[in-house]
This record gives structure tokens, sequence and C-alpha cells, in this order.
């Protein structure tokens, strides 16, 4: 029983560096690692990207492709563990990020290397609610489609403003459910953990069982083909590049247990246990599902026909759709499946909103957001930042609007995403790898002299992942095609470096600390 007066050892790290516990320290290692893998999720990377992996580069490509991308992911994911073991507090949680690279760069560089994490976590989150909203949409638009008959039978195919209604709709269900206590949250999260992996199990297993045929494991692991054709790409190594987006994409997400960490008990190891954790069971599961899917393919060139019976848009629910109308002669099983991975969606998306109002509230108590006053507010009894949750629910509507109009919209939301996540990453890890190692105050998960390597690695893949995603991924380019990417974020970081250049460096110095105390260790 613990004693009234007993002081967490994550709280007292907490107190150390200069802050108070405010929100309640309630989370266990398990609802940690099930909100961490809750946001990973394991359909919600791979499903909406699979088909055009496979597109690129053929099976091969797209199989392999997520082992590479699984070993360096994993030097990332050990480089953060160590941080977070360091750092098991984070004031206003989902500040962790911002939080590790103000104190690991020092006085100097610290308030610059926070402004930059900061800012990048916020629109990688808030980007993240909004490719978690799209994917959904286009899973519930085919399970429409195959409830109502088939693309071939006279099925309902949602138009592109009913689709932006469903985007909304979802949108706007998370926010509502982030405004109630954590605790529902965290149960909720737990749920998805056990939908996932038997959802995860059932699929891995039924799929290639109930498929009349299967691809041989020749096609599955040495099949390379490119098609230039249909995506004007005919370099076998930019198509290769292009195919392992999907892994790239999926893989992240990890640092959510980071985000929890000043209300979760024993935080200084209970945070890099759930990070590996998170990142061994997506490991596993995702390659796996990617198995499962590619030697379930029946008839590869039908797959993105726009004339089969799920009009080409979502390969799949193709897949899913020949397995179990070749078995049984209807959809109901691809249906029920279909589901369950949409289940997956609506799960990580509750999460990744739970995470980027955090961040949210973190940067507004810090005064590092316009109207700081606003959005850092908590809610009185359910002790969550609601105005910071129905802000992020705002502008992840703003950036879904282009969908009656732009064709390749997740694409760029993808992308925002992605390089916005994937980088905020990047800051602490270089701040820890260039840092005097005398000014670190290890905590129990320390990797000592392996550390120089580990972060150099984590760094440079993370910049390589922050590039390949500013690609073109058809051509040629037009209006249609383009990634609109590198546009959308030159001009938002462009705005965000400026501003700190004119203004912000005068007076942002960073997570602003609520104890006084002395000058030690970071």
């Amino acid at each position: 029983m613990t004693l009234v007066g007993e002081m967490d050892s994550g709280e007292k790290r907490l107190n150390e560096l200069g802050y108070k516990q405010e929100l309640r320290r309630e989370m266990t290692l398990f609802k940690t690692l099930a909100i961490s893998f809750s946001t990973m999720t394991l359909f919600t990377g791979i499903t909406p990207l699979y088909g055009s992996s496979l597109l690129y580069a053929g099976p091969a490509s797209l199989v392999w492709g997520w082992v590479v991308v699984s070993f360096f992911t994993w030097f990332v994911g050990i480089a953060m563990a160590e941080i977070c073991s360091s750092f098991p507090v984070s004031p206003h949680t989902t500040g962790s990020l911002y939080f590790w690279a103000a104190h690991l760069a020092g006085p100097k560089w610290g308030p610059f290397a926070s402004w930059c994490c900061a800012w990048l976590e916020t629109i990688g989150l808030i980007a993240g609610i909004g490719t978690q909203a799209y994917a959904g949409s286009q899973t519930l638009q085919s399970i429409i489609l195959l409830c109502t008959g088939t693309n071939k039978d006279g099925g309902y195919l949602a138009p592109k403003w009913l689709f932006l209604c469903m985007y909304m709709g979802l949108t706007v269900i998370w926010a509502f459910l982030n405004t109630f206590a954590l605790e529902v949250i965290a149960f909720i999260d737990v749920i998805s953990i056990w939908w996932q992996v038997i959802g995860g199990l059932a699929i891995v297993i039924m799929l290639p069982l109930v498929a009349l045929t299967t691809q041989p494991a020749s096609y599955v692991f040495t099949s390379f083909e490119v098609a230039p054709e249909s995506t004007g790409i005919s370099s076998k190594a930019y198509a290769a590049i292009l195919s392992l987006l999907v892994s790239q994409y999926s893989l992240y997400g990890y640092d959510a247990a980071a985000h929890l960490t000043e209300e979760t008990k024993g935080a200084d190891k209970n945070g890099p246990i759930a990070i590996l954790s998170s990142i061994g069971i997506i490991t596993v599961f995702g390659w796996a599902y990617i198995l499962a899917l590619t030697f379930s393919i029946q008839n590869p060139s039908y797959l993105f026909d726009p004339t089969n019976e799920t009009a080409g848009t979502f390969v799949p629910a193709q897949i899913l759709y020949d397995a179990f109308h070749g078995r049984y002669h209807n959809a109901t099983g691809a249906i029920i499946l279909l589901f369950v991975i949409w289940g997956s969606f609506f799960f990580g998306g509750l999460s990744i909103t739970t995470s980027a109002a955090r961040v949210v509230y973190a940067l507004a108590r810090d005064g590092g957001i316009p109207f700081s006053s606003v959005w850092r507010k908590i809610h009185p009894k359910h002790k969550v930042p609601s105005n910071a949750v129905w802000l992020c629910a705002a502008i992840c509507i703003l950036l879904g609007l282009p969908i009656l109009k732009v064709n390749v919209i997740f694409t760029a939301i993808t992308s925002i995403c992605t390089i916005g996540w994937v980088g905020g990453y990047a800051v602490p890890i270089f701040a820890r790898l260039t840092m005097d190692e005398k000014n670190f105050k290890a905590g129990p998960f320390y990797l000592g002299k392996a550390r120089r390597p580990i972060c150099l690695v984590a760094v440079l893949w993370i910049c390589y992942t922050c590039s390949v995603f500013l690609l073109p991924t058809y051509y040629p380019i037009t209006w249609n095609t383009f990634n609109y990417a590198p546009v959308a974020l030159g001009v938002g970081l462009g705005i965000i470096l400026l501003w700190w250049v004119v203004d912000a460096r005068k007076w942002f110095k960073g997570p602003v600390r609520n104890i006084d105390v002395s000058n030690g260790k970071v």
C-alpha cells in the first residue's frame, strides 16, 4: 500500500527539475503500453499505403522494406528510451520531446531546440489525426460499398462530400471523447490493444486459409516489378525508395508512452519498457500482416482495376473481398474484417488526439502559441486540456477541406504528419548525441558508450525519412499528382522560424519551471 506522503520516483525527478506534479499519476505500465500501441496501431500505417507501395516496386520491396525500416527504427526507439528513462517526467505530459530537447541542448541552445521540437511535434500530431480520419473514412467507404452491393452490382460509393463528412465526423467524435477524464481514454485504449491483437491474429491467420489460392513464396519474397504505366516511375531505385514509405509511415508513434510520463507510475522504468515493447509488437505483427495480405492476393493486376468490386480505391479491401467471395460467394467475411481494420483507425485517431492536445497544452502553458491563456486551461472536473483538444480538432478539419478538390490530399497529410512527428524525434536525440556526458543524469535504462553510434544512426535515419517524404510520388507532376507537403511545410516552418528570429527568441525560454530548485545536472 502506498503511504499518503510517499512520492513516486517520477514525481521526485519532476520536482528535481523544477516542476510540480499537476496531473494524476495513475497510469500503469499496461495502460501506458496500451496507449502507445494504440497510437502506433497495427493497421493504420500499413493498410492505406499498402496498395501504392505494392504498385511502385512489387511485393519483394514491400516485404523486405518492412524489415529494413524496422531495423533502423530500433535505433531511434532505443535512443528515445534512454532519454525517457533519464526524464521520466514531462511537465504537461506530451510536451515531453521538447522538454527533453530544452534540457539536453543546454541553456544556450535549449530554447531554440525546444521551440523547433515543440512545433514539429504539434504539426506532426495534428496532421496525424487527419491521417487516421482520412484512412478511417476510406475504410468506411469500402464497407458501405460492399454492404450495398459492389462497384459492379450498383453498390454505393460515397462521393467526396460525404467522404469529407465522415472525415469531420470522426474528428469530432475523438474530440468529444477526449473531453472526458483520462481514465475513460485509458480504458478505451486497453480495449484497443486487445482489439488489435485479436483482430490482427484473426486476419493474419484466417485470410491465407480462406483464400482459394495463395501466391508462391517466390512471388512474395523475390518479385520486384515497377509499374511506369501507372506511376510514371521507371527507375527501380526510385520505385524501391517509394515502396518503403508504407513502413516508414507505420513505424512511429511509440513516443506516446513518453507523452504520458507525468501520469505514469514508475515512469523511469515503465516509459522505456512501453516504448520498446510497442516497437517490438508492431515490428512482428506488422510484418505478419503484410505477408498475410501479399500471400492472399488472387490476381495482382486486378487489384488496381477501377472497374473491380471496390472501384480500385482500396487494395486491402479488394484482397479481402476476393478471398471471402471466392470461398463463400459473399462479402460478409470481408466486411467484418474491414470493420476490425476500421476500429484500429478509430482507436488510433483517439489516441493521437489525446497526444496532440497535450502537446498544444504544454506549449501553451509555456507561452509558445497565440492566446496561450485559452489553450492551457484544464477542465476543472476531468483534469484534461479540453480547449486544446477542440483546437486540434478544428485545425484537423481545416486540413481535410481540400478533399473536395484535391486527389492526393492523403499523400500531403501523411507526409506532413511523418516529417513533423519523426522530425521532432531528431531534436532531442541530436542534442543527446552532442551534449557533454557529465551533464547527463542517467536513468535505469542507460546506453553508456553505445549512445553515440546509436544516436548518430538514429539521427541520420530520421533525416533520410523526412527527405523521402518530400519526393514526388507520381509522374508526370501535375496539379493532381503534386506532393504539396514541401510547400505546406516550407511555408509553415518558415513562419515559425521567422517568428523565432523576429520575436519569440526574446521571451520563449522553453518549459517554464514552477518550482525553484538549485542548479544541478539536468
